[in-house]
């Protein structure tokens, strides 16, 4: 199914994102909004990340500072496994479609999470490169950010390096520590070139593996809130443990399988599998 035009494919293409408006339907992001929101009232009972993925580590994640005056939750792994509503966007939305449009036809789950930054949360995103998290024969691999609220300069947005897919894959460990991110000298390079992504609640920005990107801290008074589906092409084959496990990984959802592998030229080191709740230690430096 073809959504996007020739014109936006080629800026897909040439940038390595795109955004796009009306991806959920109103009724659908009024799904996914309730049931965070009671996960968040649910955490300001815990005083640390808390719940059991898959490979036995904290599902729910908190920030340093939260409590149950001021909660911030600021990641759910794989919220599919908790909730149908978050499953089925997942399996079927617009951006599904999209995602075949461009990494396609063939495409698989690979994984999913919430990231949210409630008001006046201090946790930043350092610039990095997903595809460095997760090493696969290819690079066919792209992530949909469902804007559960309204993206704005102020509250964190998502910042992309434009045409940065076309670019190196820059180490993400330094001092023989994996940090999860770039060395200052290539984030500084990138804090200058990088474009927000915003835009109304509702709306979602498409994101290639490779694109360089971070995210500041939200100093507003109104939160921003992420659901992050990532998919790769059929063919791409995952060559080390997700950080990010989940039941549904490899699941097909558009197309057939071709029982083919493909590779490409990648150099890359592997990542280290966080032993916390999320890589949101590992970019603080706090190895746990």
């Amino acid at each position: 199914m073809k959504v996007f035009t020739e014109e936006q494919v080629e800026r897909f293409e040439r940038d390595g994102y795109l955004f796009l408006e009306e991806a959920l339907p109103p009724d659908v992001l009024k799904v996914l909004n309730d049931e965070f929101d009671a996960w968040v009232e649910e955490s300001r009972s815990h005083g640390e990340p808390y719940g059991i993925t898959i490979d036995g580590r904290p599902r729910f994640d908190l920030e340093p500072g939260h409590c149950a005056e001021r909660p911030a939750l600021r990641r759910i792994a794989s919220p599919t496994e908790l909730s149908d509503a978050y499953l089925g966007v997942m399996r079927s939305s617009l951006a599904v479609d999209v995602t075949a449009q461009l990494i396609g036809p063939n495409i698989e789950f690979n994984h999913s999470k919430i990231n949210s930054k409630q008001p006046g949360t201090a946790t930043e995103v350092k610039f990095h490169q997903d595809i460095l998290f997760e090493a696969h024969t290819n690079d066919d691999m792209l992530a949909v950010l469902y804007f559960l609220d309204e993206v704005t300069l102020q509250n964190g947005p998502p910042k992309l390096v434009p045409g940065s897919h076309h670019g190196p894959l820059y180490e993400h460990w330094q001092d023989g520590v994996f940090t999860g991110a770039v060395a200052p000298e290539v984030a500084e390079r990138a804090q200058a070139e990088a474009i927000p992504c915003i835009g109304p609640a509702g709306s979602a920005c498409l994101m290639h593996g490779r694109v360089l990107h971070g995210s500041d801290p939200n100093l507003s008074d109104r939160p921003r809130t992420l659901f992050i589906s990532a998919y790769r092409s059929e063919d791409s084959y995952p060559l080390e443990t997700s950080h990010v496990p989940s039941e549904h990984e490899g699941e097909l959802i558009r197309g057939v399988r071709t029982n083919r592998v493909r590779c490409t030229p990648i150099e890359m080191a592997f990542s280290e599998v966080p032993t916390g709740a999320s890589f949101f230690e590992q970019q603080a430096g706090d190895r746990m």
